[in-house]
């Protein structure tokens, strides 16, 4: 292997690293916010690629960018679970609320 496909494979690895940071950050954002609705259509987007990519048949090997965009989606799940977290925490701290101001 010649040291021109190192640094290639090294580039590809830090942009591979700053894209799925990225989306960390972006998905954190959303969750503050709390939209719902941000979320879903991310990860919609997502799967619509994963399913033009597995569409495409060809010379080149998509495989590896189909798992970037699977790990995007376990992001983008996993900041939908934390809504869901929040939202039943708050849901069960406000019938709470509503319970005391009922005694």
């Amino acid at each position: 292997m010649n040291a021109g496909c190192v640094n290639a494979r090294a580039d590809i690895f830090l942009w591979v690293f700053r894209m799925s940071e990225a989306l960390e950050l972006i998905v954190d954002g959303y969750v503050r916010l709390n939209d719902r609705r941000a979320l879903a259509e991310l990860k919609a987007h997502r799967e619509d690629l994963i399913s033009e990519l597995r569409a495409r048949k060809g010379w080149f090997d998509l495989s590896q960018s189909i798992r970037q965009i699977d790990e995007d989606i376990v992001q983008i799940d996993a900041g939908l679970a934390r809504l869901d977290a929040t939202s039943v925490s708050l849901a069960g701290g406000a019938s709470q609320d509503d319970v005391s101001a009922r005694s």
